[in-house]
């Protein structure tokens, strides 16, 4: 059947303005299935404002990320065979000391029970770097965290951006400074391999959460303290951005 020009021109508005309402609707589809869903949920409400979910998982996560990164930070000071790998340590090493400090004082507050213990995969990522020497263990420690705090980057944002908890949004404010700083300083070491990080850190997990989830402290276990380091005279806020590669 032949149709005429006045019925192909009805046939091409109506499509252009299908592809207009689809493009119109797809941030919005999006944000239904969400990789967080239900995280929205508050678990408690405190004089700082409601905690959700999300707040609660991201402090954990906080803490944790220092469990595993400062033993790491300082390998790299001690082991890192350039002037770039033991810096990139240092900041490793005074940022978490820093984001651990915030974490204890908060989580009291908020009912959060701080993990003594890094998750079994965190664990794993400090035993594959301790294997390794030389320039390997330079390379296998830059990309591995590389991978994890580009990671975590945007997930701080979302916090940020969606939380009514104001200690939660002081971790916040201090966590993108801190995990920007340590990004800038990794990439200053020249050993970033950006394909594979890229691919790695965009890519859907495929652990259970067993493997990915910090064991919580044992009964009447103290809380671990990661030790601050004045000494290291480091500024981990508002850093320099590195050249493209």
């Amino acid at each position: 059947m032949r149709l005429s020009r006045g019925r192909i021109g009805v046939v091409v508005l109506l499509a252009a303005m299908t592809l207009t309402l689809t493009a119109l609707a797809f941030p919005a589809l999006l944000g239904v299935d969400r990789p967080d869903g239900g995280q929205d949920r508050v678990v408690a409400s405190t004089k700082y404002g409601p905690l959700t979910e999300a707040d609660r998982d991201f402090v954990v996560k906080v803490r944790a990320a220092g469990l595993w990164e400062y033993p790491l930070g300082e390998m790299a000071m001690r082991r890192g065979t350039t002037e770039e790998m033991r810096t990139a340590g240092e900041h490793l090493v005074v940022g978490h000391a820093g984001l651990d400090a915030m974490c204890r004082e908060i989580a009291p507050e908020l009912g959060i029970t701080l993990p003594n213990e890094a998750s079994p995969q965190q664990q794993g990522f400090v035993a594959t770097v301790d294997a390794k020497n030389g320039k390997e263990f330079d390379s296998s420690a830059v990309n591995i965290m590389r991978v994890t705090h580009g990671q975590i980057f945007p997930a701080i944002a979302r916090i940020r951006a969606t939380t009514k908890n104001t200690l939660v949004r002081r971790l916040a404010d201090l966590a993108n400074d801190t995990v920007l700083d340590h990004i800038t300083v990794l990439e200053r070491t020249g050993l970033v391999e950006y394909d594979r990080v890229t691919f790695q850190q965009t890519g859907p997990a495929k652990l259970p959460k067993e493997k990915v989830t910090p064991p919580p402290p044992r009964p009447g276990e103290r809380v671990l303290v990661l030790r601050p380091r004045p000494d290291l005279n480091v500024n981990t806020a508002s850093p320099t951005p590195t050249p493209s590669p």
